[in-house]
């Protein structure tokens, strides 16, 4: 069954319309004053859109900031309705779209459990079965009793997702608000959405944790100015999107001289990839440089170093590790291949060039790069080995 479609869906808003009787009565003032309001324009959040998300799938919508992934939220959750097209939901939805979602204030967070429960249509019964876990969830056991206006942001959100997530829906739609806690409040958020994966729920989630999304959805929507600009596979399509906002080749070019050795270009690119890709974590690097010789040297050694965004030089490795010896004049390449080892991060490619006695050239940074994915709620630890620890009885 399809829980969502869209077919030709558009979504205009009016800016400088009168939505308010206030408003309209200003308007008027200055009207008889001899003033003239602003012109009203027209802006398209969304045109064109069409997608669906059947029962038990997992949907990420990625974009940058105004593309239209809240609006599609907003049809979804039948907050708002399409100017053009159509939009159809089918099921209870429960959405998190921003802090205190679909609460009263006046109320407490006990009553406003139930009372989003009663509006997705659960029975008083069906709520009391899931409360202890939705107050376990959310960590808010001391304030229940207070109204939720006296929450803090963070409070707001824990208890929020809590009941959205809990309530047992047919639909979950998550925003980027899950950027708001902290690390250990984000790892349950995630662990929940995939828990609700598995009991054959449908989830939309909208996030810039682009792993995160990645590895909770299997499908993914790429919106840019309000219109679909890619659909598919969320790994090959996050790489895509990252890949559109780096320049035309990864790390640049670098021209060093020093003496008889040119070096003519350094990148840096993920193996079976184009030049010019995104790279993740995951992926195994291949550092490249490219130098020419002006003359013949009896012994030559090269060494490419990395270091990380502290100025910890995490790689060292040179030709003279496995061997060396002597060059003649021309052009050439070196490579090396780095396996997925390093976290995520900004790194400096260093280059050494030289003999056992003496030194052509050392750079520091030749170029830079990225590297991007999820931390792992590890974010100062340097390398990512994967070691398992064993633990027996002594």
């Amino acid at each position: 069954m399809e829980r969502i479609e869209f077919a030709g869906v558009g979504k205009r808003y009016v800016i400088g319309d009168q939505k308010t009787a206030r408003e309209a009565i200003m308007a008027g003032a200055r009207r008889l004053s001899g003033r003239r309001s602003s012109q009203a324009r027209e802006f398209w959040s969304l045109r064109d859109v069409s997608f669906t998300v059947s029962d038990g799938d997992a949907l990420g919508i990625i974009g940058r900031n105004g593309a239209g992934k809240s609006t599609i939220l907003k049809l979804i959750t039948r907050i708002t309705s399409p100017t053009t097209g159509t939009s159809r939901t089918r099921g209870r939805v429960a959405a998190l779209l921003e802090v205190g979602t679909g609460f009263h204030p006046e109320l407490t967070g006990r009553e406003n459990i139930y009372l989003n429960g009663a509006i997705l249509g659960m029975s008083r019964r069906d709520i009391t079965r899931v409360f202890d876990d939705i107050v376990e969830f959310s960590g808010v056991e001391r304030f229940l009793d207070t109204p939720v206006k006296r929450y803090s942001s963070g409070m707001g959100l824990r208890l929020g997702f809590a009941v959205a997530a809990h309530l047992e829906p047919d639909i979950l739609v998550v925003d980027e608000i899950l950027a708001v806690g902290d690390a250990e409040f984000q790892r349950k958020c995630l662990g929940r959405m995939e828990e609700a994966e598995k009991e054959g729920r449908t989830l939309v989630f909208v996030s810039h944790d682009l792993d995160s999304l990645s590895q909770l959805c299997s499908r993914a929507l790429w919106l840019e100015a309000g219109r679909i600009r890619q659909a598919g596979d969320s790994r090959d399509l996050v790489r895509d999107y990252l890949t559109s906002s780096l320049a035309a080749s990864q790390g640049g070019t670098a021209l060093v001289d020093a003496g008889p050795v040119s070096v003519r270009r350094v990148q840096v690119v993920p193996r079976g990839r184009p030049e010019g890709s995104a790279l993740l974590r995951e992926d195994t690097l291949l550092i490249e440089v490219d130098f020419d010789l002006a003359e013949e040297l009896s012994y030559f050694d090269l060494s490419v170093y990395l270091t990380n965004h502290r100025g910890v030089r995490v790689l060292d490795e040179a030709v003279s590790d496995h061997a060396a010896g002597p060059l003649g004049p021309g052009s050439y390449r070196a490579r090396m291949e780095v396996p997925p080892i390093l976290n995520v991060g900004q790194f400096s490619v260093g280059l050494w060039c030289g003999s056992a006695t003496s030194t052509l050239l050392d750079e520091a940074a030749v170029t830079n790069f990225t590297l991007h994915g999820s931390k792992r709620n590890r974010p100062s630890r340097t390398v990512v080995l994967d070691l398992p620890i064993e633990v027996s009885v002594r």
